[in-house]
């Protein structure tokens, strides 16, 4: 776990600064079908092993927005913040699904503190996000997540 960072003041600071990388975790079937099933997206390269095999990538993938939304479980690994009465997820300013994520991969999320700005009551924190899988040459989701805080 990171040291927790203090308040508006804290994140402030933060700006222009690297937070690494979290551990790997793996991204497994299960997680694919219960994503499609809360989506309703059953698309076959994502719930089809059999069918899957065959097409483009050899094996089922996660969902794009799977996958960025597991930044909200990730982001923590490497951003702990304290001294402010909440945080919310306010968005996001790009998001790219460049490679996908088949099942079983092993992701990891990368953070940068972007920009910090004043809003009233609290702050809008700008994190570009990577989230890569083991091995692979090219980003699974690269984006501008937004956080607001107060």
């Amino acid at each position: 776990m990171p040291a927790p960072v203090h308040g508006v003041d804290g994140l402030k600071q933060l700006v222009g600064v690297d937070l690494g990388f979290t551990p790997y975790r793996t991204v497994t079937q299960q997680q694919i079908t219960m994503f499609a099933d809360a989506t309703d997206d059953h698309q076959w390269i994502h719930v089809d092993p059999d069918a899957a095999k065959n097409g483009p990538f050899g094996t089922t993938i996660a969902h794009g927005f799977l996958t960025l939304s597991l930044v909200s479980a990730m982001l923590p690994e490497v951003l702990q913040v304290d001294g402010v009465s909440m945080g919310v997820n306010y968005g996001t300013n790009r998001v790219r699904f460049p490679a996908p994520v088949p099942v079983n991969a092993r992701i990891r999320l990368g953070a940068k503190v972007a920009a910090v700005t004043e809003v009233t009551g609290g702050v809008q924190v700008q994190i570009d996000v990577t989230i890569e899988v083991e091995g692979a040459t090219k980003p699974s989701m690269v984006g501008e997540i937004l956080f607001r805080y107060y």
